[in-house]
Parts: C-alpha cells; sequence; structure tokens
C-alpha cells in the first residue's frame, strides 16, 4: 500500500481511503468494525467520514451513527493515534442539522464538539467542509448551476470566516489539518489565497467526485491540483456501484444503493449504461474485476492523493482494496480513453 501526504503537511495517508456512510443504516456496527479490522491489516490507516453520515438514506434518525461506530472501534481496539480520521461539517439545507445553517463560526465549533464525542477523540486529523454554502455544481447539479445568483462579498466572508474558525480549532489541538469538499476551483483558490495573506490554515485536499463516468476534475480543478499541491481524495470511484455492472440492464438488486437511493443521486439514468457496458467489456477482455479496474485506473492520476471506497460486504471491500496491487497496461489505459472520448460526461 503506497502513501502521499496530505499537502504540504507531515500527515501521511495510504492511496486507498476507506468511506463509511453505509455504516448505519446498509451496515451494522459489527459489520463496520469488521471493514476497519480488514482495512487497517492490509495497510489502510485513512478513514473519511461527516456529521451527516449514513446516507443510504440519510435523515435525522440515523445521523451521527457512522461517527459512533468509528468511536467504538477506537474504544476497543486502542487505535485512535494509528489513523488518520477526517471527517467534515455539513453544508446548508439539512434542517435536521442546526436547522439547516451551513459551515460558519458558531456551526463548526458546535459539529466539531459533536463529531468529537461521537469518535471518542479529542482531534480529528482532517477536518472537511462537506459544501459550500453559496452553491455549486456538485451532486449531479451541474446541469441547473447559477454561479450569477452568488454574492461575492458574502461567499468571501463566509470563507474567512470559516478559515478564522479553523484556525482556532488547530491552535487547539482539535485539529491538524482542513479540506474542502464538492468544491471549485475558484473557491478553493479564495481559500488558498486568503489563508497564506491571513496566516491561517492551508486547504490540504479536496475531496470531490471522480469516476470513469465523471471526469470534471481532469481539467482546471488538476492545474490547481498540480500548481498548489491540493490533492485530490476521489470519492464515488465506481460511480455509486454503476461500474461493477451491478445495474446494467435496469437491475436494482435487493440492498444496493440503487434499490435503496433510486437514481443514486442521479447517475443511474439511460445515459451511463452504454459507457458503463463499454467499461465492463474492457475489462472482461483483460480479466480484470470492473470495481478493480475502476479504482486501479483513478490511481494512475497524478492528482490522486486517495481513493475512498466503500463496500457493504466484505467480498466488496476485499476486491476495492486490492484495487491498490492492480497495474493497469498501457493497451487498457487507450481503450479507457477511448471510450472517454466518446461519452465524456453521462452522469
Amino acid at each position: 500500500m503506497k502513501h502521499k501526504k496530505l499537502g504540504r503537511t507531515d500527515i501521511s495517508v495510504s492511496e486507498i481511503c476507506l468511506g463509511t456512510m453505509t455504516w448505519g443504516t446498509q451496515n451494522t456496527e459489527a459489520e463496520a468494525h469488521a471493514q476497519m479490522d480488514y482495512a487497517f491489516e492490509q495497510g489502510v490507516n485513512f478513514f473519511d467520514t461527516a456529521e451527516l453520515y449514513p446516507t443510504t438514506p440519510v435523515g435525522p434518525e440515523t445521523q451521527g451513527l457512522t461517527e459512533d461506530y468509528i468511536g467504538t472501534w477506537f474504544q476497543k481496539t486502542g487505535k485512535r493515534k494509528d489513523i488518520v480520521l477526517a471527517t467534515k461539517v455539513a453544508g446548508p439545507g439539512r434542517a435536521y442539522i442546526r436547522g439547516g445553517e451551513g459551515a460558519d463560526a458558531k456551526n463548526i465549533r458546535l459539529a466539531i464538539e459533536a463529531s468529537l464525542k461521537r469518535l471518542k477523540t479529542d482531534y480529528v486529523d482532517l477536518y472537511q467542509i462537506h459544501w459550500p454554502s453559496r452553491g455549486h455544481f456538485h451532486f449531479r447539479q451541474n446541469w441547473h448551476y447559477d454561479p450569477y445568483k452568488q454574492d461575492r462579498a458574502k461567499a468571501l466572508a463566509n470563507i474567512n470566516d470559516i478559515l478564522e474558525t479553523t484556525g482556532e480549532l488547530v491552535k487547539e489541538g482539535k485539529v491538524r489539518a482542513i479540506g474542502l469538499s464538492n468544491e471549485t476551483t475558484w473557491g478553493t483558490q479564495k481559500y488558498l489565497t486568503l489563508s497564506e495573506q491571513r496566516g491561517l490554515p492551508r486547504v490540504a485536499t479536496i475531496q470531490n467526485e471522480y469516476n470513469l463516468l465523471y471526469r470534471h476534475y481532469d481539467l482546471d480543478m488538476a492545474e490547481m491540483s498540480h500548481h498548489e499541491d491540493v490533492g485530490l481524495l476521489a470519492y464515488s470511484p465506481l460511480a455509486g456501484g454503476i461500474l461493477s455492472g451491478k445495474y446494467v440492464g435496469g437491475a436494482k438488486p435487493e440492498g444496493s444503493r440503487g434499490s435503496i437511493n433510486g437514481d443514486i443521486g442521479g447517475r443511474l439514468q439511460p445515459l451511463q449504461e452504454a459507457p458503463t457496458k463499454a467499461y465492463l467489456e474492457i475489462a472482461a477482455k483483460h480479466g480484470i474485476d470492473p470495481s478493480a479496474m475502476a479504482i486501479a485506473f483513478c490511481l494512475t492520476r497524478r492528482f490522486m492523493t486517495s481513493v475512498i471506497i466503500g463496500a457493504t460486504t466484505m467480498k466488496q471491500l476485499e476486491t476495492d482494496i486490492g484495487a491498490a496491487g492492480v497495474k493497469l497496461s498501457g493497451e487498457v489505459l487507450g481503450e479507457i480513453e477511448n471510450v472517454h472520448r466518446q461519452y465524456p460526461m453521462p452522469i
């Protein structure tokens, strides 16, 4: 298992990160503990969660359970210092999380204290803003994205507020590094510029979606990562499970994310069927598990810090972690690029 630094920090993380958003709905506490045990044994030292989780489905009844399960695992195993732990403060829009106000000085303070209590720890290695308050194009909102409704002064004031508050948390030892999630190039650069000007914590990473069906990060975000040393933590490397092939032909296996969340956040729709089948054919031709191929592809990207995997079964977890040892040939990568040119953004 290879390791990389989080941005310009001295924090080293495994190139596979254990995602946790199914724990509390699709997975029990015992299953969550088994996943953490196995991942740690395989060299994974990086866990990612959020105060919002679990998400399959998301709701007030289960909110916070995922962090609870991680906390009881730390308590049981004593491995807190062996793990780089990332969590997130929710953005606006979820009324049951502090009235849906989003990330600002007051809510960050309330969120971190609640997360630390659930996680049974006194610090978080990477604290992330789950989504921005000003609006963004992630979660399939790109088709209706309208930045012209944003107020620049208000947006910059919120970024300042977040940086000042997280700066205080760093000084207090409750946070080691900060990151963003579902951000844009403009937003990320503003965080970087303001932190440099004001001597505040520097953004180390950005957690955005990236997979064979959605490669927006290849463009201006990649340029930002290269020049500013802000690496990507890729979520949904299997496009919510689509790239495993389980939903081909309209199938929705019982207990799968598609059977619970319908269209998997807008991903499961007719346009993805043809490219998904094309990627499955490449994997079959070369004798590679399709999930492993999709994750291994993500690991080839130069801006990648870590790929966040998620699994509901141990078999899935073994395949996903095992992708770190899969090396894609030039022929496979060339065939992937040919499909990408034909279907550049089908979800």
